[in-house]
């Protein structure tokens, strides 16, 4: 019984040294294995460690910015606030082609026929009936879709009250137009935008004229 007792237990010593050399040789080969092919640093594949093909890993580029139109309206280096009520005393005081740089916003109220590549179309500004300025855009400096009644909108550009003809233009049916409302082809004169449904126009293009 002894003799078999220590038979069992020298063969159990025997099987617990090979496990052992085996689990070693494993945890060798793994080490290699991570040094090698993981990065020098013990790590993950990152920025300063190499690919698994020993290849330098190229840190990555942040997008560069993109070119935006400003949509701070502009009076010889001054931020405009938004001018509904000033425009609309403007209009009532001031002879027929006083002028004026300006900012307004509201709703459109009345879109008039396109003229010579220009849209026209009144906003609405205050709250009594005729409480609208007329907007003259010019398309060459980029398409606008036809503005639908309600839409939001807002002007930056030259204000003119037009109450009568002036230089040839005629009257307009709101007493008063913005126009200039697009990026300016002179150095001498501020740019203008017109944003509508959020959407700003007037920068897509350089075109000519007012």
């Amino acid at each position: 019984m002894k003799y078999v007792l220590h038979t069992a237990l020298s063969n159990f010593g025997k099987l617990a040294l090979q496990a052992g050399c085996v689990l070693s040789l494993v945890l060798v080969s793994e080490a290699t294995f991570a040094k090698h092919h993981v990065g020098g640093n013990g790590g993950g594949i990152g920025a300063g460690s190499t690919n698994g093909g020993g290849f330098q890993n190229a840190p990555s580029q942040p997008n560069p910015p993109q070119a935006q139109p400003s949509t701070n309206c502009m009076s010889q280096g001054q931020a405009l606030p938004v001018m509904n009520e000033q425009v609309l005393q403007w209009r009532a005081s001031e002879p027929s082609g006083f002028k004026s740089r300006a900012l307004i916003n509201g709703t459109v109220d009345e879109v008039f026929p396109d003229a010579t590549g220009h849209r026209h179309f009144s906003i609405r500004i205050g709250v009594n009936p005729d409480d609208h300025i007329e907007v003259i855009y010019n398309e060459s400096f980029g398409a606008m879709p036809e503005p639908v009644t309600g839409e939001a909108v807002a002007a930056c550009g030259d204000f003119i009250v037009a109450t009568q003809q002036n230089n040839g233009y005629a009257p307009s049916p709101d007493g008063a137009i913005i126009h200039w409302v697009h990026a300016s082809d002179s150095p001498n004169h501020d740019s203008g935008f017109v944003i509508l449904n959020g959407q700003i126009y007037g920068y897509a293009a350089h075109g000519s004229g007012n």
